[in-house]
């Protein structure tokens, strides 16, 4: 499952890419597109989110969250309702849990809870670059310290979309066809 950030999603991103990628091996992809994109809410993302999960099997597909998705993908474990549980989270460059941004504002403050997170997925792995413009202070300290998450960041790789030069992402690609929680750039 690919969860994508504001503005839904783009053709040129590499979350795009990737469901193609994914798809041309045959495997299944759910990528929804999140209603409202330009102006998102919680709850009818959250709801979509949980009819995306409907019919998936415990253990046995992964999660691949930017941005907006990630916060997203917080407050759905926050919440704790019944759904089914990835092997895998991935959460790419998600936006500072002190933004500024009016569309953010719904999904704001952030849950950021420890035991939750582990129990939602076997793992959970941050990726982010050194100098995203939406996390001044560094996904890495925003998350990956509090969060307890094994962080991979990115020398130079902004918010890690297409204004950062990321289309096509072959190292997200290969962290969906391996087994390893390791995010390798």
């Amino acid at each position: 499952m690919i969860l994508h950030g504001l503005h839904g999603n783009e053709p040129e991103h590499w979350q795009t890419w990737l469901a193609a990628q994914l798809q041309d091996a045959g495997r299944e992809v759910r990528y929804p597109e999140l209603p409202d994109v330009n102006r998102p809410e919680r709850l009818a993302w959250l709801e979509v989110l949980r009819t995306t999960l409907d019919g998936l099997t415990d253990g046995e597909f992964d999660v691949v969250c930017h941005s907006l998705g990630c916060l997203l993908w917080l407050h759905h474990v926050a919440d704790g309702t019944s759904a089914a549980r990835p092997a895998r989270v991935a959460l790419v460059a998600p936006p500072s849990p002190r933004s500024t941004v009016s569309e953010l504002a719904d999904f704001l403050p952030v849950p950021l809870l420890v035991d939750e997170m582990r129990w939602a997925a076997d793992g959970t792995v941050l990726a982010c670059g050194t100098d995203d413009p939406y996390c001044p202070e560094g996904a890495q300290v925003a998350y990956g310290l509090p969060l307890r998450l094994p962080t991979t960041v990115v020398p130079g790789g902004g918010h890690l979309n297409v204004a950062a030069g990321y289309g096509p992402w072959p190292a997200m690609l290969d962290w969906c066809g391996r087994d390893k929680l390791a995010f390798l750039v």
